[in-house]
């Protein structure tokens, strides 16, 4: 299985439907009001962890996601439907990132968590919700609010308990291939592996534990050196690290300095990851002279090297031991939480949104005209049509309510001066 672990992807939520114009019309009914109804909400988009996904695979073949808009208002105050949410399932350990600003929005790791990606827009209101007893007959409605929109980026670090680091060509592949079911690729020259491995360990019956690989560490991996700078993050979430050195000396390698290598870059890299736990392995005991590597690597460690060959089996048996007694004395992992059947209630995660009270709003002038800036007066301009009279007098009661007119004379606005909010201008008198 190919394992992709970023994606870029494309979120768009549903507008709101518009608002209805529409008056009663009934026989013996000479003065039926207004009764157009407001426009159906739009679907929005959400980010949902789905347990049994662990790539991005998908995002590679689709990477834009649209939900659809609401539906309009109808006369008989009759509501527009709203449009269903689009769920988009995403494995567990994904972080999702703002693609522009690169913020991270949300770190999904457990079932029942949702992500609110993108809000779909809220339906316009109808011309019956406009009515006063001033205004017995308003002929305008609204249009329906726009949905968010944004570019993603999704990064997945895999969730195992073992994270398995090394110098390139150490046998590791052949020792995940021994302890697990895992298959990786397998070849006597560096960088075989080219992205993650997963192993599902089976030590007895209802013991288990999951290891995941990464390409071999070089020197400058942690700059991006090589192809484990890419991938060290997959073990940031692991308890455990198994350090896999090759003890038989060939290639003029010393197994020492490659120890001490491995650990320097891990250190550059992370310094929780290389103050993670860990156990140190000497493979390829098969061969003559790894012994004695082994003893001097076991000296340079300080601590009890495993010693194992994994073309033989010699040693792997009380090395998968040895993994599960660390694993025991560790604190419970979240990895347990994030792959059992969680019970509580969903989680929704919200991205912020941004403000747009009416009262939020400046006022400046320029050589032209006094332009108003406001994010949600230009927002809600945007959604009645002021090239209706009837819309335009309520816009401008609007204005007055909010504070616009008192702040534009504070500004010093004069009789037959321009104002401009967004695109639209009008002279103004007092």
């Amino acid at each position: 299985m190919q394992f992709v672990d970023r994606a870029r992807i494309y979120v768009s939520a549903g507008a709101g439907g518009d608002g209805c114009v529409s008056f009663r019309r009934e026989k013996y009914v000479p003065a039926g009001g207004p009764d157009g109804g407001r426009g159906g909400d739009g679907g929005s988009v959400y980010l949902e962890v789905d347990p049994s996904m662990t790539t991005l695979l998908d995002f590679r073949y689709k990477n834009q996601y649209k939900a659809d808009r609401g539906g309009h208002g109808q006369g008989g105050n009759r509501e527009g439907k709203s449009a269903p949410d689009l769920v988009i399932k995403v494995p567990p350990g994904t972080v999702v990132k703002d693609d522009e600003t690169g913020e991270i929005l949300a770190d999904l790791v457990r079932p029942n968590q949702r992500l609110l990606a993108a809000r779909g827009g809220r339906g316009g209101r109808g011309n019956s919700s406009f009515a006063t007893a001033t205004r017995q007959a308003p002929n305008f409605a609204e249009k329906g609010e726009p949905g968010e929109d944004r570019w993603l980026m999704l990064e997945v670090k895999v969730i195992a308990d073992v994270g398995l680091v090394r110098y390139p060509n150490t046998g590791r592949s052949t020792l995940l291939s021994v302890i697990s079911a895992a298959r990786p690729k397998i070849a006597p020259y560096p960088f075989t592996t080219l992205s993650p491995n997963l192993g599902v360990v089976k030590v007895e019956t209802g013991k288990s534990f999951v290891v995941a690989d990464i390409p071999g560490l070089i020197e400058g991996a942690h700059a991006g050196v090589g192809l484990g700078h890419d991938f060290l993050r997959h073990v940031e979430r692991t308890r455990l690290l198994v350090h896999i050195v090759d003890c038989s000396g060939l290639e003029g390698r010393d197994p020492v300095d490659d120890y001490h290598q491995v650990r320097q870059e891990l250190a550059l890299f992370s310094r929780d990851l290389a103050e993670r736990p860990f156990i140190v392995v000497g493979n390829k005991l098969d061969i003559p002279g790894a012994q004695a590597n082994l003893e001097r690597l076991q000296e340079a460690a300080g601590q009890e090297v495993v010693g194992v060959s994994a073309a033989t089996g010699q040693g792997v048996r009380e090395l998968v031991c040895r993994i599960w007694s660390a694993l025991e004395e560790l604190p419970s992992p979240a990895q347990e939480e994030v792959l059992a059947e969680a019970e509580e209630e969903m989680e929704i995660i919200e991205i912020p949104r941004s403000s747009r009270r009416l009262s939020d709003f400046t006022v400046r002038q320029e050589e032209d005209a006094f332009v108003v800036e406001g994010e949600g007066l230009e927002f809600l301009m945007e959604r009645h049509d002021l090239e209706n009279p009837d819309t335009l007098r309520w816009w401008m009661m609007l204005l007055d309510d909010v504070g616009v007119i008192e702040a534009l004379r504070d500004a010093g606005v004069k009789d037959g001066d321009t104002v401009r909010i967004g695109e639209w201008e009008f002279e103004y008198l007092s």
